[in-house]
């Protein structure tokens, strides 16, 4: 399994009109934190960066923090893309309750030099796919917007393209973040009934749990 799973509930119906139809300005407080945010955990990346390079270790200290970074904007992206109503929270603790949830596995034993230092060049593909999926994910959340303001419900057939877009920006996100050191895949079929992510094994790679027809996870 990837070790990286993004897990989202589908909300379809009982959406708030008015947060939705405010979203750009109720966003603005989690893009004043995630500015911040960013920027340190940007710091935190160049060092880790630099760290692999010559130890070939992630330090402990800077995965925790940068992971919680992705966690952050794994769930405020999605926030931003109409997955769902819930406020963010302003951490990037795992917080199991969210609907919107980013499992990511311990940090690895050791990393390859070489896929760090070429990690930029290297990660292209997935730079260009990314770009793909911005676009698809604006696109497709304007129409889910319209849907929300006029029936307060959100078809499946707008959740599906988000969420598979918003995974893989997580994905693609930790993968330039260092987290890992694997290609997002752009779907995982494996894992589109693990609603639920229990908190990292020691040692191990993020298990999940639980079973709802109504969550799913890319």
């Amino acid at each position: 399994m990837y070790p990286i799973v993004y897990s989202a509930k589908f909300e379809e119906e009982g959406r708030n009109r008015l947060t939705v139809l405010l979203r750009w300005i109720v966003m603005i407080p989690w893009q004043i934190v995630g500015f911040f945010y960013g920027i340190a955990a940007l710091i935190a990346v160049v060092i880790a960066w630099f760290a692999i390079l010559f130890t070939g270790r992630y330090p402990e200290g800077l995965y925790d923090f940068v992971a919680g970074f992705a966690r952050f904007s794994a769930r405020v992206n999605s926030f931003y893309y109409l997955l769902t109503d819930a406020w963010p929270p302003f951490n990037g603790e795992p917080e199991e309750g969210y609907p919107v949830r980013l499992g990511i596995q311990p940090p690895l034993h050791e990393y390859s030099r070489v896929k760090t230092l070429f990690r930029s060049i290297i990660g292209i593909p997935v730079y260009l796919l990314l770009y793909v999926m911005g676009i698809i994910a604006g696109v497709v959340a304007i129409l889910a917007w319209l849907a929300l303001i006029f029936v307060a419900r959100l078809p499946e057939g707008f959740y599906k393209p988000i969420r598979a877009a918003m995974a893989y920006q997580a994905k693609a996100g930790a993968y330039f973040m260092l987290l890992t050191e694997d290609y997002p895949p752009f779907w995982t079929e494996e894992e589109e009934e693990r609603p639920q992510l229990s908190a990292p094994a020691a040692g191990g790679a993020s298990s999940a749990s639980g079973a709802s027809s109504e969550s799913a996870a890319s």
